[in-house]
């Protein structure tokens, strides 16, 4: 049974959120406040979280990136703050997913289950799981790139990215493409999801003994926004 972390200080909505998570066959870890989400996490057992942004003691912006520095469980933000540069701003902290409130249970419980089945996923037995690229190993099985025996973290979006612009090298992708195939779902209005998250990955790939354009040597493939 895989374990949710739901950290909201508004309890009727962690109540129901529990319902619905039990039903589906979760456990579920509840907690109010920011250092609480964190001490849930150093206990161990936590699959995935489900973030509220204004929170008690410690907001979700910085619990959000707490988990990153320690944890590579995925994190959906849970938010009333529905603009279009809030939403930016929070998936640029380190957060997998977004929705905003007020939300469908029933949509919430099926991003839970597809951001835990991304995260769960692992290449089939036998095929070839590494990709080098320069001085970058890409270790599908792992979920984990490393330059040389330094690791470099990347949350499991940024991970669902690099391998696939790594598997299709020499082509071009649209952020239509990169967002239907990582986040698994139909993309509408996600340009800004996709560069935040392509950003966040140039920077930590980024070798500053090499030249500013190093990351796209290395990758060796292209993107492009739809508007461009």
């Amino acid at each position: 049974m895989q374990t949710v972390l739901v950290a909201d200080d508004d309890r009727e909505i962690a109540d129901l959120i529990r319902v619905y998570l039990e039903n589906d066959g979760y456990r579920v870890v509840a907690v109010g406040d920011g250092p609480a989400c964190l001490a849930a996490l150093e206990s161990g057992g936590v699959d995935l979280v489900l973030l509220d942004v204004m929170m008690p003691g410690m907001d979700g912006v910085e619990v959000c990136r707490r988990v990153r520095r320690e944890w590579s469980v995925p994190v959906i933000i849970v938010s009333a703050k529905d603009q279009p540069m809030d939403k930016v701003l929070l998936l640029s902290t380190g957060a997998d997913d977004y929705i905003a409130k007020p939300f469908h249970p029933i949509e919430l419980t099926a991003r839970v289950r597809a951001q835990l089945r991304r995260a769960g996923m692992r290449a089939e037995p036998g095929a070839e799981n590494r990709i080098a690229l320069h001085d970058l190993t890409i270790d599908a099985d792992a979920r984990a790139v490393s330059r040389g025996d330094e690791a470099i973290p990347l949350t499991p979006k940024e991970f669902g990215i690099l391998l696939l612009l790594a598997e299709h090298r020499g082509q071009v992708l649209t952020t239509e493409q990169i967002f239907t195939q990582v986040w698994g779902e139909n993309a509408f209005n996600q340009d800004n999801t996709v560069m935040v998250h392509i950003r966040k990955i140039r920077e930590k790939l980024r070798d500053e003994r090499k030249n500013p354009r190093y990351i796209k040597t290395v990758w060796g493939v292209g993107y492009r926004c739809e508007k461009d």
